[in-house]
C-alpha cells in the first residue's frame, strides 16, 4: 500500500512539475536589422543553421511598406501594418505623427506584444536590447522590466545582459528581444552584398552562437523558443524603402519545443505575424488580443497537441 502511495505521489509531482516547466514560456527574438534573403543564402552562418534547423525558415515573408526600419519592427511587435499602428516613417514620434492609430493606451501608443503580455501573462518578465536609438520610439517602455542601448553600433554587451536576463527569469515567463543594426549599416555604408555587408551577417551569427552556448550551458536551451526575423532587405545598389523583391522578401525563422521541424517552407507568412505567434506562445487567448491587430497565425508551424 505504502509502495502504490507513493507512486501515486511521484505521479503527480512530476505532472505539476511539467505544468510548471510549461507556465514558464521563454521566447527570444533575435533581430538582425536588413538582413536580405540573398545575404541570408550567401554568407556563412553555422550558428543560425544549427538553431533553425528544428523549426521552420521562411525566406519569402513579406514586410509591411514602406519597407523601412520603425514601421516594420513595430509591425513585427503590434501584430499589424502602419495602416493600423500608423508608424510610417523613421521619424515617428509619439508627438511626431501624421497618421492617428486604431488605438492607443492611456499614454497613447498602440498596443505591442509587450503590453498584451503583461497585463494576460501572470509574472511575465520582458526585455528590450537594441542599438539603433530610434528604434523604441514606438513602444511603451512602462512594459519592458529591462532596456538597454548600446552606442555606436555595438552589440556584444547586450548580448551579455540578454543572456544574464535570461538567467535571473529562468523561473518567469519572459520574453527577450535582442536587435541589432549594424547589419543594415553595413550595408548602407558599403552596398547590400558587398563583402563588407556578408561579413557583418557573419560576425553576427559569431555573436549569437556565443549567446546560444550560453543558455546551453544553463540548461535553457531546449524549453526555449527562438525566433529569427528582419525589418526588410535590401537591393544591392538602391538599398531599401522601394518594392523590389530584394527588399520585399526576407528571412523569417522559429524553433522550439512548441514548433514543428518542417525545415525550409513556402507559406504565407508577413511581418505582422509575428506578434500573433508570440500571444500563441504564451497561451494568451484570441479574445484578449486587441481587435485593432491585423496579423494572423502561419499555417502549419506548430506542433498539433495531442
Amino acid at each position: 500500500m505504502k509502495v502504490i502511495r507513493l507512486i501515486c505521489l511521484v505521479a503527480v509531482l512530476m505532472n505539476l512539475s511539467k505544468q510548471h516547466v510549461f507556465a514558464q514560456k521563454r521566447v527570444v527574438i533575435i533581430g538582425l536589422d536588413g538582413f536580405s534573403v540573398d545575404g541570408f543564402k550567401t554568407a556563412r552562418h553555422p550558428n543560425l543553421d544549427k538553431m533553425i534547423a528544428d523549426g521552420v525558415l521562411s525566406l519569402t515573408t513579406r514586410p509591411v511598406m514602406p519597407s523601412v526600419t520603425l514601421p516594420n519592427w513595430t509591425s513585427h511587435l503590434t501584430g499589424s501594418g502602419p495602416e493600423e499602428h500608423g508608424v510610417t516613417d523613421n521619424k515617428w514620434t509619439l508627438e511626431n505623427q501624421r497618421l492617428k492609430p486604431l488605438e492607443t493606451d492611456k499614454e497613447g501608443y498602440y498596443p505591442s506584444i509587450f503590453k498584451i503580455l503583461k497585463d494576460h501573462v501572470p509574472g511575465v518578465k520582458t526585455a528590450f536590447y537594441y542599438n539603433w536609438a530610434e528604434l523604441p520610439n514606438s513602444m511603451n517602455k512602462k512594459y519592458f522590466d529591462e532596456i538597454s542601448f548600446e552606442w555606436k553600433d555595438k552589440y556584444d554587451s547586450n548580448y551579455q545582459r540578454a543572456f544574464d536576463f535570461i538567467v535571473e527569469n529562468r523561473h518567469s515567463p519572459t520574453l527577450v528581444f535582442l536587435y541589432s543594426v549594424h547589419t543594415d549599416h553595413a550595408g548602407h555604408s558599403y552596398n547590400w552584398m558587398s563583402p563588407q555587408y556578408i561579413t557583418a551577417i557573419e560576425q553576427a551569427d559569431t555573436a549569437i552562437g556565443i549567446f546560444l552556448d550560453k543558455i546551453r550551458a544553463e540548461k535553457l536551451y531546449d524549453d526555449t523558443h527562438f525566433l529569427l526575423i528582419t525589418d526588410h532587405g535590401g537591393h544591392p545598389k538602391s538599398g531599401h524603402g522601394g518594392t523590389s523583391m530584394e527588399e520585399m522578401q526576407v528571412p523569417w525563422a522559429i524553433t522550439g519545443p512548441e514548433i514543428k521541424r518542417s525545415g525550409l517552407t513556402n507559406m504565407y507568412n508577413s511581418n505582422k505575424n509575428t506578434a500573433m505567434v508570440i500571444a500563441r506562445l504564451f497561451g494568451v487567448k484570441e479574445k484578449d488580443l486587441p481587435k485593432c491587430w491585423t496579423g494572423s497565425i502561419p499555417d502549419g508551424i506548430f506542433v498539433k497537441k495531442k
